[in-house]
């Protein structure tokens, strides 16, 4: 009996050591020391492990023996290892989990930043609202004048933002700059932009506090993208009331091209509808684009974009008391090439970059005397992005500028010119604390061969995630610019014109809603003034002037509470005031109405295979300098407004009809007054308003798209 006994003693002591328990236990946390439950604890490449409970403990044993390594994973947070000796002691772990980025829940920084894409967060417009918006006419300006932070100028056509003028907008395409991108003019003839709006799959529009990457812009960054791949080779029609188009898509298996050619003439629409303008000829115009693309492996692509145009046209422009009209003519050709590449590297690198040029130049004629106006820019860059971790990336910078501009009196061979070369660098960091924080800071260092020297501009972001839904953020910046071409081509002592950014934002997306508010402070520096002009001469330039535009912006879009409807609400109020040009004190500028409202709507009638839409706009009416009374700027137009309609039509999957008119109600809008150079013998000066050219504008145009696999189907361009 003993010695049975003894063998089973021995049996188990043997059994013991072969198979010994070793018990793992402990509790897991968040980085603020928060228990986590539901995390899984496991011996890597065995069966063994446990879930925490509650209150972020686990429990569980495990037969192996010797070095094993212990895993715990829970989404959202960053998976975690540790090695581990099992050989029966009992194993106590604390383990700490970090949280992971995610990309589609974390916080983005949107302070000044309004996005046009499919594919980003946070967008305020999608890529097809820019030629669907009513009252845009296809024009990507009009559609984003329909935004918060903008003002509609109708006489001017250009972006005017937060109550800076439109120079201090710079546009981009794929991240190059583009010099003239609006149509050359005359004076209170509006402008559009020269590109097509169909070839750009995205925009990026800051109303300020932009990113370092961008410079030589007081106010706003326009940054377009062109479309990537196109589905399909296609051809498309385009039979207008204005004009005609033809686009031809080849599509390969690594590389597309498009080709496209627009001719606009405005004299058959005129001779039709009456204008207020006395057109000698109408604006004509020719244009034709080049858009290729090859795909570099999986991760890059290059880019080449070619643009030409030449457009016309000539007016009688009457003068504020006298008895006769000034002839305006003007001949604008105009040229625009880009290359761009990106590419996607081994070891989280990515770079991006590449170079472009814009040459225009104006033939003018303003009475008898003929003017010749050139303007040249290019700009070359290379961007390199490192991402150390989800959490930390960093991108550096280099550029390169060329601006040259001249203007010569052809009838008296007087000629002035200049030409500069920018080198800048700029180095940002983008950092996520967790999911709910994130911060960027960033730095461009710029030098100019006009100024001779060096200054550094900081920026900087933060943005907090307050709900699953909501957000703020904030953005600071420093920004310089150089003095418009005219008036610096007249001067060698102008320098930068400053501005200072604040800006705090509150964005709130639901699906299908989106509500944003977002309040500014943009204090101005050095802006230049002038003692007088003459015949195009400015005397006693100086950059003495200074001022400052604050207010807020409210923003809502719905696409969800009505049926087959998406709609938009903006107001933005705009308290801005500077001291400029010739003026003594700090005054409202002309284009930086007080109160901005936009109404856009669009509805689809799947019945009618149709899409209507309207758009309303309205300003309290804009500043402007009545020459008989004492007070500079101290007068004000009457509200402006603007009620346009559209109905698009598609009789067929691949053809649409579009019409649209502006203005219905034709408003007489008035956007300030001319006066004379000289009293009358009463000493008065005598004044003519600024009105629009027409009253109305009635557009017309069928588009047809042709392709092979008749797979085209202009529904989706709705």
């Amino acid at each position: 009996m003993k010695s049975s006994l003894f063998i089973l003693l021995f049996l188990a002591l043997l059994t013991g050591q072969v198979y010994s328990q070793t018990v793992i236990s402990g509790r897991v946390t968040d980085a603020a020391g928060n228990s986590l439950p539901g995390a899984n604890v496991y011996l890597k490449d065995t069966y063994d492990g446990a879930s925490s409970g509650a209150d972020g403990s686990f429990r569980f044993t495990t037969e192996e023996d010797g070095s094993q390594l212990v895993v715990t994973s829970m989404v959202g947070y960053q998976g975690f290892e540790k090695e581990v000796l099992c050989d029966g002691a009992t194993i106590e772990l604390m383990i700490t989990l970090q949280e992971s980025i995610d990309e589609l829940s974390a916080v983005t920084i949107t302070a000044g930043a309004m996005e046009a894409s499919d594919e980003a967060k946070s967008v305020m417009m999608k890529p097809l609202d820019i030629v669907t918006t009513s009252g845009a006419a296809g024009n990507l300006i009009g559609a984003l004048t329909k935004l918060p932070g903008t003002s509609t100028v109708g006489n001017d056509g250009r972006l005017f933002v937060r109550g800076g003028d439109a120079s201090e907008t710079n546009i981009y395409i794929d991240g190059l700059e583009v010099g003239n991108a609006y149509g050359s003019t005359g004076p209170n003839v509006p402008t559009r932009s020269r590109f097509d709006a169909n070839l750009f799959k995205g925009s990026f529009f800051s109303t300020g506090g932009y990113s370092a990457e961008y410079g030589q812009a007081l106010s706003s960054a326009l940054v377009l993208n062109s479309v990537d791949m196109p589905l399909r080779s296609q051809a498309d029609i385009s039979l207008m009331s204005v004009g005609a188009g033809y686009s031809q898509t080849v599509v390969g298996e690594h590389n597309a091209i498009s080709f496209n050619g627009t001719y606009m003439d405005l004299k058959p629409y005129q001779s039709i509808i009456s204008q207020n303008y006395d057109w000698n000829r109408a604006p004509h115009s020719w244009s034709a684009e080049v858009l290729g693309r090859q795909q570099l492996g999986d991760n890059g692509m290059v880019k080449v974009f070619v643009h030409t145009e030449r457009a016309q046209f000539s007016l009688n422009r009457p003068l504020a008391g006298e008895d006769y009209k000034q002839l305006v003519d003007m001949d604008n050709q105009y040229h625009f090439g880009s290359t761009s590449y990106k590419q996607i590297l081994k070891n989280d690198w990515s770079v991006y970059g590449g170079a472009s040029f814009s040459l225009n130049t104006d033939d003018i004629i303003l009475g008898e005397t003929p003017f010749k106006r050139k303007a040249d820019l290019g700009h070359g860059k290379i961007v390199a992005v490192k991402d150390f971790s989800e959490k930390f990336s960093l991108k550096n910078g280099v550029e390169y500028y060329y601006d040259g501009y001249s203007e010569e009196n052809e009838s008296v061979g007087a000629k002035r010119s200049y030409g500069i070369h920018f080198v800048n660098h700029f180095a940002e960091a983008d950092y996520y604390l967790n999911n709910n924080w994130a911060i960027r800071a960033g730095l461009r260092t710029s030098y100019n061969s006009y100024l001779d020297k060096v200054w550094a501009t900081p920026r900087a972001s933060l943005a907090y995630k307050a709900s699953e839904h909501g957000q703020f953020s904030f953005a600071y910046g420093n920004f310089r610019q150089m003095p418009v071409a005219e008036k610096l081509v007249q001067s060698t002592g102008l320098d930068n014109v400053k501005a200072r950014h604040f800006i705090l934002n509150y964005l709130l997306q639901t699906e299908g809603r989106t509500f944003r508010i977002e309040s500014f402070y943009k204090k101005y520096e050095s802006l230049v003034t002038y003692d007088s002009m003459a015949s195009e001469n400015y005397f006693g330039l100086e950059n003495t002037g200074k001022g400052y535009s604050r207010g807020f912006d409210v923003f809502y879009r719905d696409n969800k509470s009505i049926s087959g409807t998406d709609f938009w609400v903006t107001y933005s109020f705009v308290d801005s005031k500077r001291k400029f040009d010739q003026f003594t004190t700090q005054v409202t500028p002309g284009y930086a109405p007080r109160h901005n409202v936009s109404v856009v709507m669009k509805h689809f009638i799947k019945q009618l295979k149709s899409q209507i839409g309207f758009s309303y706009s309205w300003n309290d009416g804009c500043t402007y300098n009545d020459k008989n009374q004492p007070v500079e700027m101290g007068s004000k137009t009457k509200d402006y407004h603007n009620l346009s309609l559209s109905w698009s039509y598609l009789p067929a999957p691949n053809i649409i009809i579009h019409a649209e008119c502006s203005n219905v109600l034709g408003s007489e809008n008035i956007f300030g007054y001319e006066y004379s150079s000289h009293p009358d013998e009463r000493g008065q000066y005598a004044s003519q308003p600024v009105i629009q050219s027409a009253d109305r504008f009635l557009f017309l145009g069928v588009f047809i798209t042709l392709s092979k696999d008749k797979s085209a189907n202009m529904l989706n361009n709705l």
